[in-house]
């Protein structure tokens, strides 16, 4: 049985109610549109940024394995001490602000790599200080993001709303490994995070542009940071349903962190891949995260939004142990396919998940909520990666990435030892909560 909810300080956020206007739904409403630009074009520099990284600590400065590890665990490690703190400040303040802000500090930090590279001063001591401040940016990002879109369309609209911004994300995420590699083949790998750098901007100018009426909780209304903090919390343990969603993606993170912080060097190393080859695999990678995104819709009408949630993750994830067979048992582009495979059941798990986090939660209370569970699952991410850098030095990449597969496919047990497992569709909450 569900637990009562905290009661929210404030009213919430106005929210667009009724219909979308036009037979083109969301699409017809312009703040809609301008997040989608906005969104999909950083998503497009972060698709690029997040290769060219890997890129630049493996082919200009020659890492290790391990290196590469804390690379990525830098990126995720401000989740740990920054998350729950995060979450309480974006529910006080207009969240499209804190985006505007966060978008203008990742071009600065992202632009910083390649003047560094131009001037023959790189080191992989500033990449890891990049990746950390960058994380924490993107901590409030990613909060301000989830919330704000409970202001921008109607409750019915959610899932319409993150299928769109996710097909978004993953068609970028197509396009940007394969323009980072061609960019590093090019013009050295630290080019391609100056094409993350202004993507940045051009995401901070369509942010500033949305139009709409935000009313964060007045000062006399506050109760103190950390009690706020509390409310989040036990708002998400005391909830079966949410508890199970920050589980089981916690142990996702896990596996599917610890396999990219070896993936990068599995394919140049161990298949022998080309640095413009990497970037071709990981955009044909991505076309899973855009069939997922896109599925994610029917999938959820069709099964239900539990059953779907199961679906995705007993069906599609297993392919994912046919990855370490690439060069060996199976030719690469098999091997691709069936990452993007488990890509697609991975990206549409995700977008029924969020909508139904974004319905659930009480709009004035969703910032912190969000945060307490990211906190849960994206603190995974930096241990998923220290222990793959870890277990790709002592084992090899291609051991490490049999190992976290196995990790990987073993969240679905937590979604199956919960309450989700005899229901269709996730529960609803009353709209006085």
């Amino acid at each position: 049985m569900t637990a009562a909810p905290v009661k929210p300080p404030s009213p919430p956020s106005p929210v667009a109610e009724g219909p979308p206007r036009s037979r083109w739904g969301l699409w017809a409403q312009e703040n809609f549109r301008k997040l989608w630009i906005g969104e999909t074009t950083s998503g497009l520099g972060t698709a690029v940024g997040n290769v060219a990284l890997a890129l630049v600590a493996v082919v200009t400065l020659n890492a290790s394995p391990f290196m590469v590890g804390v690379l990525t665990a830098s990126a995720w490690a401000p989740w740990l001490f920054l998350g729950l703190v995060a979450g309480a400040w974006v529910d006080r303040w207009p969240r499209l602000k804190v985006m505007l802000v966060c978008d203008l500090l990742l071009l600065v930090l992202f632009g910083s790599v390649p003047v560094a590279g131009w001037l023959g001063v790189l080191t992989m001591a500033q990449l890891v200080v990049v990746a950390l401040l960058a994380g924490a940016v993107k901590v409030f990002l990613s909060t301000a993001n989830s919330a704000v879109l409970t202001s921008l369309v109607a409750k019915q609209d959610l899932l319409e709303a993150n299928v769109k911004l996710r097909s978004g994300d993953a068609a970028a995420e197509i396009a940007g490994p394969g323009a980072a590699g061609l960019l590093s083949q090019a013009f050295g790998a630290a080019s391609g995070l100056l094409a993350d750098a202004v993507t940045y901007l051009v995401a901070a100018l369509f942010v500033s542009s949305i139009k709409v009426e935000e009313t964060p909780p007045p000062v006399s209304e506050r109760r103190g940071i950390l009690r706020e903090i509390g409310e989040g919390v036990r708002f998400l343990v005391r909830d079966p349903y949410l508890r199970t969603l920050a589980s089981f993606a916690a142990v996702g993170n896990l596996g599917l962190n610890g396999i990219q912080a070896v993936q990068t060097i599995f394919l140049i190393r161990s298949v022998g891949v080309s640095p413009a080859g990497v970037g071709a695999v990981f955009a044909v990678v991505s076309v899973g995260g855009l069939a997922g995104a896109a599925l994610a819709g029917r999938i959820a009408r069709r099964f239900g939004t539990a059953r779907g949630l199961l679906l995705c993750e007993l069906v599609g994830a297993p392919f994912i142990l046919l990855l370490p067979l690439a060069g060996e048992r199976l030719p690469l582009a098999a091997s691709a396919v069936a990452w993007s495979v488990a890509v697609c059941g991975v990206i549409a798990g995700n977008v029924i998940a969020g909508s139904f986090y974004q319905a659930y939660c009480p709009p004035a209370m969703i910032g912190r909520i969000r945060a307490s569970a990211s906190t849960v699952n994206f603190s995974a991410i930096p241990v998923g990666a220290l222990l793959g850098g870890w277990l790709g030095e002592a084992l090899g990449a291609r051991t490490t990435i049999w190992i976290m597969a196995c990790v990987l496919l073993s969240a679905g047990a937590v979604l199956l030892a919960s309450p989700l497992r005899g229901l269709r569709s996730f529960p609803e909450r009353p709209a006085s909560s």
